[in-house]
């Protein structure tokens, strides 16, 4: 009876995300949105959002879910893309990393994918103290991206241990370094880089969001990205491809 439910309340929030898409398309309101625009600054920097194992090597625990929708997207490569050009043009990298130590998995008060992504032990370590098994590990960068990670531009703040900054350091890091313009990107859609967009814009933050530098899972019934780029052209100031924005830096 309980999985029986379970699938009435999928198929009600699938059909929803599909009713809204179809509205916003069939209509033309994506299209009658405002545009704040975004202006690359001195005042701008890159957020990228779990750059790590578990959600973008293929052997990651949740390739099976995000997978397809990294790989349509080529975000692997897109977010290098982002690394690189913040490389040649001196702009300053926060990576906002998702870490969760043994006392993690002692919480009482989990939400549906906070108690899916312990049992899997997604993003794993032994302590924060300890780097003891973190070589390789899923919740170790991506290895494409340890060299841009290990440069002098890129800062990697405290860990956020749900989906959004509220539980790291990520603001306080931006504005004690003088940014308020953030163009955002990472994984997953829906997810951490969804509420980072939205505490971002919630603490004054100006907020782009790079839609193929991201992914997000497809389950039965549910698409995670396709519900997150509704989000993204809603609340974010731009919604830039990864080809617009490299034009974009490139031009500032």
């Amino acid at each position: 009876m309980k999985n029986k439910y379970n699938l009435i309340n999928i198929n009600k929030m699938k059909n929803l995300v599909l009713n809204v898409i179809t509205i916003l398309s069939v209509t033309g309101l994506f299209a009658q949105l405002p545009d704040p625009g975004f202006n690359v600054n001195s005042r701008t920097a890159i957020v990228i959002t779990d750059p790590q194992n578990d959600f973008l090597s293929p052997d990651g625990v949740t390739w099976g879910v995000v997978g397809e929708s990294v790989t349509a997207n080529n975000t692997v490569k897109n977010i290098e893309e982002l690394f690189k050009i913040a490389k040649r043009k001196g702009i300053t990298v926060f990576v906002s990393p998702h870490y969760y130590y043994k006392h993690d998995h002692n919480w009482k008060i989990e939400g549906s994918l906070e108690v899916l992504m312990h049992s899997i032990k997604m993003f794993d370590r032994t302590g924060p103290l300890s780097l003891e098994g973190f070589e390789g590990s899923g919740a170790d960068w991506l290895d494409l991206y340890k060299k841009y990670i290990n440069d002098e531009n890129v800062i990697v703040t405290s860990p956020h241990k749900v989906y959004g900054p509220e539980s790291n350091d990520l603001a306080l890091q931006l504005r004690k370094h003088g940014f308020d313009n953030i163009i955002l990107a990472g994984m997953s859609s829906n997810l951490c880089t969804e509420s980072h967009m939205r505490d971002l814009i919630e603490s004054g933050f100006k907020v782009a969001v790079v839609k193929d530098a991201t992914a997000g899972a497809i389950l039965p019934g549910l698409n995670a990205y396709e519900a997150s780029l509704v989000n993204f052209q809603m609340i974010a100031s731009h919604v830039f491809t990864t080809k617009e924005v490299l034009k974009t830096i490139k031009e500032k």
